[in-house]
């Protein structure tokens, strides 16, 4: 059966909306497709290794070796495109003898090209979207077995992009899950965000109304990636569910349940969990090894909240205690995640958070903390939460 000009364009259509559906372009490269490039480089000892993406009227090298850096080159004429349009291993062993890649821009000018071997690239849904090509300035052959250890590099990278598309995916998924808005307590001002250190967090946050009071979360899983965002998603819906048993209880049951699932992971999680009554200003909290909270005072003084408990997952035996404290106007409950630690003035902490807070409020004060998480790109999930009485 013949490709008609309508099946080309249809195709192009194709290849093109999954490459943006990748949002993968004018990016900073990526370590794990940077290593399949340079292993690829030292194996077919060639100068020149490329994953290249077609984009309209440009090719995209996503990652690139012996460039200098050049990501960006025309589409037109190109090897690549040629190899996407065929479908197939594409292997040009003298480009400067070959006839439809001799009057090439990238032959008769800069690189000089004369081998070529590409091997396209699928996108998840099966489109073809680039190459992961090797290149030479001298003429070359390509063995049988050669061509067979291209083709399975080729397939190394599709996977790394599409390990970080299921990556983004997840952390949009993670993102969909915390709070849509924030609950409204007469007399109290509420503020909170968090910010992930890769694609997935390892922390969560929720708060919502239940039975007059303001039922708050703050949890931290050890670990980073797709398995703790896993992990801090499980424990944000057992927590949900749970809404009419007492804060101890709800604890001690999530504790056996972590410790269930996770013992073989040596993962565990740190967690606060309280309740808020809006009119008296008592705060009842449970604290399962996070001992990051705090009460801020009208006349600055800080009073911190300690653990009363190990993290959920280490199997603790000792029942569950909750703590008692009360915002008084002007006072404020803070909770973060550990990630803050990282990105505070070591010498001033506490100064610095006062800072932020007199001058800009809670909600700039969390703001400024987020910003500054992204500025200094924390190496772990930060998550804050402030929870001021009004004067």
């Amino acid at each position: 059966m013949s490709t008609t000009v309508g099946d080309i364009e249809a195709r192009e259509r194709a290849r093109q909306r999954a490459v943006e559906a990748l949002d993968v372009l004018d990016r900073p490269t990526d370590e794990r497709v940077d290593r399949v490039t340079r292993l690829a480089r030292e194996v077919f000892g060639v100068p020149m290794v490329s994953v290249t993406l077609l984009d309209d009227d440009r090719q995209w090298r996503l990652s690139e070796q012996g460039f200098d850096g050049q990501r960006e080159a025309p589409r037109e004429g190109s090897f690549c495109g040629a190899a996407v349009a065929k479908g197939s291993m594409l292997v040009v062993e003298d480009a400067s003898s070959d006839v439809d890649f001799r009057t090439s821009p990238f032959v008769t000018g800069d690189p000089n090209l004369r081998f070529y071997a590409g091997q396209p690239l699928a996108a998840p849904g099966g489109e073809q979207i680039g190459t992961l090509c090797i290149l030479d300035t001298k003429p070359r052959a390509l063995d049988d077995a050669q061509r067979d250890l291209l083709r399975e590099m080729a397939r190394w990278v599709e996977t790394e992009i599409a390990r970080e598309q299921e990556m983004d995916r997840a952390g949009e998924v993670q993102r969909a899950l915390l709070p849509r808005r924030t609950p409204v307590v007469p007399g109290y001002t509420l503020a909170a965000d968090a910010v992930a250190a890769g694609s997935v967090m390892g922390d969560v946050y929720d708060w919502y109304d239940h039975d007059g009071l303001l039922r708050l979360t703050l949890a931290d899983v050890m670990g980073k990636g797709l398995g703790a965002g896993l992990v801090a998603a499980s424990v944000r819906g057992s927590l949900r569910t749970a809404r009419e048993r007492p804060l101890t209880t709800i604890v001690e049951d999530l504790d056996v349940q972590v410790s269930e699932d996770l013992s073989h992971l040596h993962m565990f999680v740190t967690a606060v969990v309280a309740d808020l009554d809006g009119g008296t200003g008592e705060v009842l909290l449970v604290d399962a090894g996070h001992s990051l909270t705090f009460v801020l005072r009208a006349d600055d003084t800080w009073e911190p909240i300690r653990s009363t408990g190990l993290p959920l997952g280490m199997g603790a035996d000792e029942p569950r205690a909750a703590a008692r404290v009360v915002l008084r106007p002007g006072d404020a409950l803070l909770c973060c995640s550990d990630g803050l630690l990282d990105i505070l003035d070591s010498e001033d902490p506490f100064g610095q958070v006062l800072s932020a807070l007199r001058d800009h409020g809670p909600e700039g004060a969390v703001a400024a903390g987020i910003a500054l998480a992204r500025e200094r790109k924390a190496p772990d999930d930060v998550t804050l939460m402030v929870i001021r009485r009004d004067a």
